[in-house]
């Protein structure tokens, strides 16, 4: 198995050196042992696929809390693909309430730029007044 450096780990999984330390505090890594001659701690090739797992969940939602739970089954062999299952159902509904969040407040935010006349003075912005007295206040809500 190929050993690897802090850095060339983190060069490998396209982090930085300081999220994988920020890993290994967190517990969802384990700091390889300093060598007993000395010389740089060896980051595995198991380490390196593990941070791997870490960045790929997070690039699909999953947070760091989450991300711990599924390598907590990934490593109990008496785990159920379908408590994985359950999580991934989970955090897709979660995207989806997001996505149903952010399309409001695009709305809400063509609704401000349609009453706008985007010239003139800043003390007559409409968008200003309306974040000022609130959104469900503006009359054309």
């Amino acid at each position: 198995m190929r050993a690897f450096t802090i850095g060339q780990a983190a060069k490998a999984v396209g982090i930085g050196v300081e999220t994988i330390r920020f890993y290994e505090r967190k517990g969802l890594i384990a700091q390889p042992l300093r060598p007993a001659g000395g010389g740089p701690r060896d980051y595995g090739g198991a380490c390196v696929q593990r941070l791997q797992f870490i960045r790929q969940a997070q690039e699909i939602g999953f947070s760091l809390s989450e991300i711990s739970e599924l390598l907590s089954l990934k490593s109990n062999p008496s785990a159920d693909c379908a408590a994985v299952h359950d999580r991934a159902r989970q955090k897709r509904q979660d995207v989806e309430a997001k996505l149903s969040r952010l399309l409001q407040i695009r709305d809400a935010l063509d609704v401000l730029l349609a009453d706008c006349p985007g010239n003139g003075n800043v003390a007559s912005c409409t968008i200003l007044d309306v974040m000022e007295q609130g959104y469900q206040k503006h009359p054309t809500s």
